[in-house]
């Protein structure tokens, strides 16, 4: 499965955990860490600024992750 495809699944969940409660991590299974492309997307993610990590797997959007969401959301997105 593409990184782009797997960073765009992780924002979505994110985003719908954002507008429930912004202090909320979202906790990603060993199945989803054991993946390559899943860490390169949340890499990608991180080192953006768009998501914080609080420990390896552990990770919710940051405000400026939340706004870029919002400015250019996707097109198959739901949020809101």
């Amino acid at each position: 499965m593409p990184v782009q495809n797997i960073r765009d699944g992780f924002l979505v969940a994110l985003v719908l955990r954002y507008e429930q409660d912004r202090d909320q991590f979202l906790i990603l299974s060993k199945q989803t860490l054991d993946s390559s492309y899943a860490r390169l997307a949340i890499a990608e993610l991180r080192n953006e600024g768009l998501v914080e990590e609080q420990v390896r797997g552990v990770i919710r959007l940051t405000a400026l992750g939340y706004k870029k969401y919002k400015d250019t959301p996707l097109p198959y997105a739901c949020a809101g």
